[in-house]
């Protein structure tokens, strides 16, 4: 607890009984107006730290109809000197007694908004992945939490937390430590809590999320009428050995932006192929369950062995991800650590046919043979690269200012250039051997 915030919560309990207090017949909505609750409402508990934040942001969903601050699933009195009491004492190991976790009570219309996109918010707007805090708040009263009404509630919860942790899991962030229960008990907070960021604008709010977005395509594939229809893949008409299968979704926006941004330009060695439905290609194996759309899983001998849910515009991550799976551990050293070959031991050295130089990854060209020369340095060195094919970048590793090159297709690491080249550039692109293919002409 800040103590800034404590202080800012007693200030406020003077003047908090100016404003109307919801009932079961009328609801106050987010923009303070008593509207009529509709028929069909639904309410999850959720804990995301303090709850001053949390209602304020929940608060802003459309469809939300009322979030209320309150304590929950703990085993001592209810009420926030309690709480703050007896979290002292957790603290000191003199209590084994389970605290509450502040939450709040978010009553939504159905209708209007599903329970999954309430929970995409609750996701997106804190830090999951804390445990017994959030930002400078500590204390298992600070726990994230999902408390729930019923088997389905309980089931989209540990759904949409596999589907975050998948997200957290490709950008190398912590597991989620969020608990997901059923609502055992639950107390109202005192009124002075209730709309307090609304009561002070200026009040501490507390949050702070992972940043990273949850996949917003992940409305499970399961719920097209498409899927229901699309025929299974034939797993005999695909790569037994390795195949990448993208599973999509009828209306999937980030499906779409995927094909433009991926596959409309896929050059990878690897075969991909697409499918609406959500089931594995016939005699092959999927792990788990799909969650999202797309999940695009790499198979090898007809059995799943990694897969990469959901894409929003992080193209260099995807084909990391890929990449991983392609390339052996010194090549990996290279494209994702700035390693280096020693000189004389890489690929390519004496090649001298006619082709073109590519990402081992992507497969997109990076340079023709007939820019390639002998420096005598020990690696493949190039005059000129393929336009597009590379990015630079200012090195500064090992007390020396150099240029780093880079594939612009994947962001894999291939050397660095020089300004000792041959003519017409005069540079020099002195290449990693290890991290280039190489595709002879046909003729």
């Amino acid at each position: 607890m800040s103590f800034d915030r404590t202080i800012q919560g007693f200030l406020a309990i003077s003047s908090s009984f100016l404003f109307a207090v919801s009932t079961d017949a009328a609801i106050a909505a987010p923009s303070g107006k008593a509207v009529a609750r509709p028929a069909n409402v639904e309410s999850i508990v959720l804990g995301m730290g303090c709850f001053w934040g949390a209602e304020k942001r929940m608060a802003a969903i459309p469809g939300v109809l009322d979030v209320e601050s309150g304590y929950a699933n703990g085993e001592v009195p209810g009420t926030y000197e309690a709480v703050l009491a007896h979290e002292r004492l957790v603290q000191q190991g003199k209590t084994t007694l389970r605290n509450h976790a502040e939450v709040i009570k978010v009553s939504f219309d159905p209708d209007k908004v599903d329970l999954e996109q309430v929970l995409i918010q609750f996701w997106e707007n804190h830090d999951p992945t804390q445990g017994n805090r959030q930002g400078n708040d500590i204390g298992s009263n600070y726990r994230s939490a999902i408390y729930t009404s019923s088997d389905a509630q309980l089931a989209i919860a540990h759904k949409t937390r596999d589907v975050y942790q998948g997200a957290l899991s490709a950008q190398k962030h912590d597991r989620i430590t969020t608990e997901i229960v059923p609502l055992k008990t639950y107390f109202r907070a005192e009124e002075y809590h209730q709309d307090y960021l609304a009561k002070n604008p200026d009040g501490y709010c507390g949050l702070g999320g992972t940043g990273i977005k949850y996949p917003l395509a992940a409305t499970a594939a399961s719920s097209s009428p498409a899927a229901a229809k699309a025929p299974r893949l034939d797993g005999k008409a695909l790569d037994f050995q390795r195949q990448l299968v993208v599973f999509e979704a009828e209306d999937c926006a980030y499906c779409k932006k995927f094909k433009a941004e991926v596959l409309d330009r896929w050059q990878s060695p690897v075969a991909v192929a697409r499918t609406l439905s959500t089931e594995s290609p016939s005699g092959w194996v999927l792990e788990k369950t799909l969650f999202a759309t797309p999940t695009i899983v790499l198979f090898e001998k007809g059995r799943e062995v990694s897969r990469y849910t959901g894409y929003n515009g992080e193209t260099v991550r995807f084909w990391k991800w890929l990449g991983f799976h392609l390339l052996t551990s010194a090549q990996q050293k290279i494209a994702f650590e700035q390693g280096t070959e020693y000189p004389g031991t890489g690929s390519h050295l004496d090649e001298k046919r006619p082709g073109t130089f590519v990402d081992p990854i992507t497969g997109a060209p990076l340079f023709r043979s007939n820019a390639k020369f002998d420096s005598g340095t020990g690696w493949p060195s190039f005059f000129n690269p393929l336009p597009g094919a590379l990015t630079l970048h200012e090195d500064d590793s090992h007390g020396m200012r150099r240029v780093e090159v880079r594939s612009a297709s994947s962001g894999i690491h291939l050397g660095h250039v020089f300004d000792d080249g041959p003519p017409p550039t005069g540079k020099r692109y002195c290449i990693n051997g290890n991290v280039l293919k190489f595709v002879p002409d046909k003729d």
